[in-house]
């Protein structure tokens, strides 16, 4: 669909004033951006799927949904979803594959995905190929979600949710097999800081294999690369239940 489909403005992780501030960056293939309907907002409208299609921007496939009223939109396709399959988003939809509606009307143990923090804010969670979380328990205004991560968090209960898991499962078995497929892909090669002179990385410099030194990694621009870089609080702490596994993700 060419009106679903902008081309992807590249700047090669540089800011305004053209100063690199995302390293590995640059170069690649051109490529369209499909505008995907993250909302799911075509409340009560039946849609069917005309076509799954690859996207290069994410790592789950499309599927394009042409709605009782003309519209055609792109949604993430979940496993199982065919061409020809019917949908619908609303409270009254069914718990069937590519529905979506409140979590609140979803029965413990449904798996989802494409999930909203924020009613009408369009979903956020569970968007990557082969993740889904489940509805673990319910309260009073919250829904219990376990996510992939192991991780049990509230999430409103008004907030919207597709039902299924996406597709596209075995696409972290994939093998790059050659630098060229990565810099298609606009990721360019990263070095090492320790092969690298003094000048350009804390770890560079010194005769043969010599290693970081005794002193704590560092990144390029001489900042702590190890232990806790990150604020002890964050403001969505009180809805996580349960942390995520140790180890896992990591």
């Amino acid at each position: 669909m060419k009106k679903l489909k902008v081309i992807r403005k590249k700047n090669s992780g540089r800011d305004a004033q053209g100063h690199v501030v995302v390293r590995h960056q640059g170069g690649g293939h051109k490529q369209f951006v499909r505008l995907v309907d993250f909302k799911r907002n075509k409340l009560g409208v039946i849609g069917t799927v005309v076509a799954v299609e690859y996207d290069p921007n994410r790592s789950c496939d499309l599927a394009l949904v042409q709605y009782a009223d003309g519209e055609k939109q792109y949604i993430l396709c979940p496993e199982g979803l065919k061409v020809d399959d019917k949908i619908i988003a609303g409270k009254d939809a069914d718990i069937k594959t590519g529905n979506s509606l409140p979590l609140d009307l979803m029965p413990l143990g449904t798996v989802v995905h494409n999930i909203e923090l924020t009613p009408g804010h369009g979903g956020k969670m569970a968007r990557s190929a082969g993740t889904s979380a489940s509805v673990a328990a319910k309260e009073e205004g919250y829904v219990h979600l376990k996510l992939p991560s192991g991780e049990i968090r509230k999430v409103q209960a008004r907030s919207m949710a597709t039902v299924g898991q996406l597709g596209n499962i075995n696409w972290k078995n994939e093998e790059v097999g050659k630098a060229g497929r990565n810099i298609r892909r606009g990721i360019r090669p990263s070095v090492r800081g320790v092969a690298m002179n003094p000048r350009s990385h804390p770890h560079g410099g010194g005769e043969g294999r010599s290693g970081i030194g005794l002193k704590s990694p560092k990144t390029y621009a001489g900042r702590k690369a190890v232990g806790n870089t990150r604020k002890k609080h964050k403001y969505s702490d009180k809805y996580i239940v349960h942390r995520r596994k140790k180890g896992k993700h990591n």
